[in-house]
């Protein structure tokens, strides 16, 4: 199962890059839904990954300064990482949200969500791109095994 995650984590690493670099090249048409919503799905894996290993967490909704996004990904990535070889999947992490409430998941469960999660909004991303005149980056996961 391990390995699998770390298949999922480097699907995710791949097309965050590349969605970052194309925000990078094309700020200047991305709109400013698109840029929070990759800002989003970089924070949301940042906050899972602190939740895990009782760090401080990002703000949700924050948005990072363009030159630090493609190393925020590259850390969240290499954190997802350290918890797979360190803990176990089946143990039960105790959080609270940003709203303060509290819940219990399995590190398993943290982490096909926040892969879902990205996933989910990186079809959002592709939606603003087109509407932003890029042509949008096919993200699927079968593209990156394809490729890998």
């Amino acid at each position: 199962m391990k390995d699998h995650f770390k298949d999922l984590l480097e699907y995710n690493l791949h097309f965050n890059q590349l969605l970052i670099q194309n925000f990078l090249e094309n700020n200047s048409v991305w709109s400013e839904k698109g840029k929070n919503l990759l800002n989003h799905i970089l924070n949301a894996h940042q906050i899972w990954n602190a939740r895990i290993l009782n760090q401080d967490t990002f703000g949700v909704w924050q948005i990072n300064a363009d030159e630090k996004l493609l190393e925020i990904n590259q850390s969240n990535f290499e954190n997802s990482i350290k918890i797979l070889n360190e803990r176990n999947l089946d143990e039960i992490i105790t959080y609270k949200t940003s709203k303060g409430q509290e819940f219990n998941n399995s590190i398993q469960g943290i982490l096909f969500h926040l892969i879902n999660h990205s996933t989910y909004h990186r079809g959002q991303v592709a939606t603003q791109m087109k509407e932003a005149g890029l042509e949008p980056i096919a993200t699927d996961y079968i593209f990156f095994k394809r490729n890998h």
